[in-house]
């Protein structure tokens, strides 16, 4: 379901089912927080134990509210809590926030309650949120139905960010982090256990707020990829930026996720590779969320990634092209006219080329920033701006300095930050809303990551033209042979060795004659998808006699083993510069995914990989390719020519059409190795093992 949940983030009436007149209780929250926020509509709360609640009339229980209302916030615990649910559900309520916890993060037992809960509010077409929750909040309309203590240590103020996070604890922390930079917040909702409503929904809904200009994500697991990824294509549509953090980096993250509510954490090589397919921006924690927030909400979208560098110190200047390589930032090389432009305005001994520094001579000239901004903001080489202040104070017109700033950025549109590490430096740039920073990382960072993900937002995605499904032989077995599957392979316009499958001794004598001599003589069976663990592969066969003598004894050995005996391959000894391996498979949560990376037989122990999820242009595999350790071996080391990765590319490309045009009747591709010639000269599949699907 995708619908925009309005009955639980914009309710006209909700009931909060066991209120509390204590507002630091969890009953008592979110009736004090709705009334002090202005919440307009109708406030039931149900103890049957009062006649009032915190100014309000008491119902004794759900039954006795003179309507069914749009929200039910369950705070009562345990058996109470799943009987509740049912009571709503009989009532006509249209959400339910279930706060209790003890159900699907303690184990088998609490999911199957969970479970039957979520049964029983869909059968009546109402929407659970939770259990184990810290719930709601809407501050354009007071619609709180939630607890946390960070909106009373830090009050809300409604604002063009949305947060919604599985964690109530991250959603409340990225929040007061927000908040504590000045920044407004709309938005500030948690999943919990997510037994019905994921974060995917609520991204979808808070999305659809045309106020809401950068959305911010907290995941355990990704419950529902398609409506995420739908949530994202809508967002690159209105340029509303996403970041995420996605926990579970590690394999003890991952158990400690599960514990936590209930979730499965996805292979996070997978989960990086979605988001970047679908233009999401990846952070570590809420801190790096906050952090970038105010730049993007400027509705800054640099064209390019080159960098001008401002300084009132010549060493400032030195460390910030050190940091600005680190950060994949190149120096702006600007124009010979702007440069003697910005001599004009600078003292003689000033230095006018990029990093600009315009020296100590600011302490006697306050207007130099309001001088050389307007000289380099028209040179088209300049993308993003840095101004660095590692000392000012008394003497200093930083009002000034701050002023000049804000008009430049007005003015031109383009990215400028500040780093100044002493607060009454700092203050005045902030108080002209230009993001400003204690250190250049932080600047810095800021910078490339709005570069970055600007330019993943624009990327379109090309979809892939449907296919024909590949025929695949008739069998049941698990496995093709290696015959069949470079069979397969080919006939999806992949480069595979030339070989011949051999039945009999003279067939393997016959075929080595054919191939060319050296050789590759290796057994071919279904059942043994390994061959090289059971001494079923020989190399560098050079003669008819060896050819036959091989298949003689490999012959044997599938019958020793027990496994179909298929046949034996006699392939051709190929020759190139470096060995790949391109896999596929269908993940249980995101679909077909493809991975390339280094190859040959310690693919397993250095895992050297790169994922990426379909559709894909081989620009896209080229660009993954970079990104691997072996990375520099691509142009060429120590005199080896360049390898041809276009043509490694295509087998990319090809072998994810192929999956996913199989529409499943492929589970997975292992293709290892694939030899890459120098550039121009191709790429060649060597062996290669496809799996049914189910």
């Amino acid at each position: 379901m995708s619908d925009l949940l309005e009955s639980a983030l914009n309710p006209q009436s909700v009931a909060v089912i066991g209120a509390s007149e204590n507002i630091h209780k969890i009953g008592g929250r979110p009736i004090y927080y709705m009334q002090k926020h202005g919440f307009g509509g109708r406030i039931y709360p149900i103890n049957p134990a009062r006649e009032e609640v915190q100014g309000l009339k008491s119902y004794a229980s759900l039954a006795a509210l003179p309507e069914a209302p749009d929200l039910a916030m369950v705070i009562v615990g345990g058996d109470k809590a799943v009987d509740a649910v049912a009571q709503c559900a009989a009532f006509g309520v249209k959400s339910a926030v279930v706060v209790a916890s003890g159900f699907g993060e303690t184990g088998e037992a609490g999911r199957a309650v969970q479970h039957a809960m979520v049964a029983t509010a869909r059968a009546a077409g109402m929407r659970l949120y939770g259990p184990n929750t810290q719930g709601l909040a809407n501050f354009s309309t007071g619609a709180i139905a939630g607890f946390s203590t960070m909106f009373v240590e830090v009050p809300p103020a409604d604002g063009p960010v949305g947060i919604v996070s599985q964690s109530g604890g991250m959603s409340a922390m990225a929040y007061g982090l927000l908040r504590g930079r000045g920044l407004g917040v709309r938005h500030v909702h948690a999943t919990g256990n997510e037994a019905d409503i994921t974060v995917s929904d609520l991204a979808w809904a808070v999305a659809h707020d045309p106020d809401v200009k950068l959305l911010l994500l907290y995941l355990e697991n990704i419950a529902n990829p398609e409506l995420l990824a739908r949530t994202a294509a809508y967002a690159r549509e209105r340029d509303l930026p996403i970041i995420a953090v996605k926990a579970g980096r590690s394999e003890s993250g991952q158990k400690a996720a599960s514990s936590h509510t209930g979730s499965l954490a996805n292979e996070d090589r997978t989960v990086d590779a979605f988001f970047r397919h679908h233009g999401i921006w990846r952070v570590r924690d809420p801190h790096a969320q906050a952090l970038a927030a105010e730049a993007y909400l400027k509705g800054w979208r640099p064209e390019g990634r080159r960098l001008v560098i401002i300084s009132n110190s010549g060493a400032s200047c030195v460390m910030g092209a050190d940091a600005s390589e680190e950060f994949g930032l190149p120096l702006a090389e600007l124009a010979p006219a702007t440069r003697a432009d910005v001599a004009s305005r600078l003292p003689g001994f000033a230095t006018a080329l990029n990093p600009i520094d315009i020296t100590a001579a600011l302490l006697s000239n306050s207007g130099l920033f309001g001088d050389v901004l307007p000289a380099v903001a028209q040179d088209p080489a300049a993308d993003l701006f840095f101004i660095n202040i590692p000392v000012a104070g008394a003497g200093y017109d930083v009002e000034a300095f701050a002023r000049d700033t804000a008009a430049f950025a007005l003015s031109t549109g383009k990215p400028v930050v500040v780093a100044a590490w002493q607060d009454s430096v700092a203050a005045p740039f902030k108080a002209q809303g230009i993001p400003t920073y204690v250190n250049e990382n932080d600047a810095l960072g800021t910078l490339a990551q709005l570069a970055s993900h600007t330019a993943l937002m624009r990327k379109a995605i090309v979809p892939w033209p449907a296919d024909t499904a590949p025929a695949l032989p008739p069998g049941t077995g698990q496995f093709l042979n290696e015959a069949q599957s470079l069979a397969v392979l080919a006939a999806a316009g992949v480069p595979v060795v030339a070989h011949r499958l051999c039945r009999s001794a003279k067939e393997a004598e016959d075929a080595l004659a054919a191939v060319g001599a050296p050789a590759v003589v290796k057994a071919c069976s279904g059942d043994v998808p390994h061959k090289s663990e059971h001494g079923l592969v020989a190399l560098n066969v050079g003669t008819a006699a060896e050819a036959a003598a091989l298949f003689d004894r490999q012959w044997a050995k599938l019958a020793e083993l027990g496994a179909t005996q298929e046949g034996v391959i006699v392939a051709a000894m190929r020759r190139g510069q470096h060995e790949f391996m391109v896999g596929a498979r269908i993940d249980p949560v995101f679909g077909p995914v493809v991975v390339v990376g280094d190859g040959g037989k310690y693919v397993e122990a250095l895992q050297d990989v790169a994922v990426l999820v379909p559709p894909f242009a081989a620009a896209d595999v080229t660009a993954a390719l970079r990104t691997l350790r072996i990375a520099p071996l691509l142009e060429g080391v120590r005199g080896d020519p360049p390898l041809d990765i276009d043509a490694l590319a295509e087998v990319v490309v090809a072998v994810g059409k192929l999956i996913v045009g199989a529409g499943g009747a492929i589970a997975s591709i292992d293709v290892n190795p694939v030899l890459v010639a120098a550039r121009g000269q191709g790429a060649v599949v060597l062996d290669a093992l496809i799996e049914r699907g189910g």
